[in-house]
């Protein structure tokens, strides 16, 4: 047998791991996504608004952070006008209902807080106790929003079953049809603002809570056409209406706790792991990629990589091919945080066997 060439700088015997830890922030390209075009894009969009993995995130994880504290606190003063502005609607028609749904307006507001706290919270260093840092704190505030879209889709499929078995007369409806198109417009605007920056800075939990906000504008609008529906002669077009509405708040659910169970499994976009694969395969000196491994913490990408370099690199050499490796992948990917790549000798000539 013919024992294989080792060059000295990187003989995996006397380095067994050359470790390269980069965690400067880069530049991250937006890549491109098929999606269905027309109505059914459309519909898609709105009903299975998920992240790709953050394909439009931004590169500093502060300014992410910001932005996301940001996000979380328009939406609270926007959302916070909106029931306002039913309050003031409730006190004028006297309606009970009215009363109700702004109350439970002001309630899903709040629950922005436990992501606000996450987005700081995320800033915080590591710990000898949590020593990846605190990004997961948003991942479990995702959990609670998904946990609240649920209950929201019970609250709705319950009210509309009681009211289909039970019908009930509508009362002051110019004044219900107004508190509803205030709600939907109110939750949609945040809706849309809070998705739209999720998919930025790479926050599933975001992301999630712009679902929330769009659930409780369904569930005005079921308000609206039910209204609707009773001016035109159809009084049961309430509860229809409302069962509908919780059908759709249901896929939004499924959706949503898709999205925020990958992330609390590790699981990212497969696209993800083939282009930092690639990636590191067209690097100079790199010879094999032995393994990926991608993980989200909060809105940041963790990348781990095992190589093979070429064996007859030096030392010096081997950090210029690593940390051209490490910038490569943060144009490459969306939201790079750390970056670790493992480097291995390959051997200069095949090992020849035989019997």
């Amino acid at each position: 047998m013919t024992a294989p060439h080792r060059h000295p700088h990187t003989d995996p015997a006397a380095h067994p791991e050359h470790r390269h830890d980069h965690r400067q922030d880069g530049h991250a390209d937006d890549h491109g996504h098929d999606h269905p075009s027309g109505l059914k894009g459309w519909l898609h969009e709105v009903f299975v608004p998920h992240s790709h993995d953050a394909a439009d995130s931004i590169d500093d994880a502060l300014e992410a952070s910001g932005q996301g504290i940001r996000a979380v606190k328009i939406s609270l003063v926007v959302l916070g006008l909106t029931a306002a502005a039913q309050l003031a609607i409730v006190a004028i028609s006297g309606s009970v209902a009215l009363l109700a749904d702004t109350i439970h307006n002001f309630s899903d507001a709040l629950t922005a807080i436990p992501l606000w706290i996450a987005f700081v919270l995320g800033r915080r260093a590591a710990t000898n106790r949590y020593t990846y840092g605190f990004g997961r704190v948003e991942d479990l505030a995702g959990l609670f929003i998904v946990a609240m879209i649920a209950l929201s889709a019970i609250v709705a499929g319950v009210e509309s079953v009681r009211r289909l078995a039970v019908p009930q007369p509508l009362d002051n409806l110019g004044w219900v049809l107004a508190a509803g198109v205030i709600g939907f417009a109110g939750n949609e605007a945040v809706a849309v603002y809070r998705i739209r920056v999720g998919r930025r800075i790479g926050s599933a939990a975001l992301l999630a809570d712009g679902v929330h906000a769009r659930a409780d504008g369904f569930t005005s609008l079921a308000v609206v056409l039910g209204v609707i529906g009773v001016w035109a002669g159809f009084p049961l077009a309430d509860p229809i209406v409302g069962m509908l509405i919780t059908a759709a708040i249901l896929v939004l659910l499924w959706g949503t706790a898709r999205d925020v169970g990958r992330r609390l499994l590790d699981g990212v976009d497969p696209d993800l792991t083939q282009r930092a694969r690639h990636t590191l395969e067209r690097t100079a000196g790199i010879e094999h990629v032995t393994d990926v491994r991608l993980r989200w913490t909060g809105h940041r990408l963790a990348i781990q990589a095992r190589v093979c370099l070429d064996p007859d690199m030096t030392i010096t050499m081997a950090d210029q091919a690593t940390a051209a490796a490490a910038h490569d992948l943060r144009h490459a990917l969306p939201a790079v945080g750390d970056v670790d790549i493992t480097t291995t000798a390959k051997p200069a000539h095949p090992a020849i066997t035989g019997r």
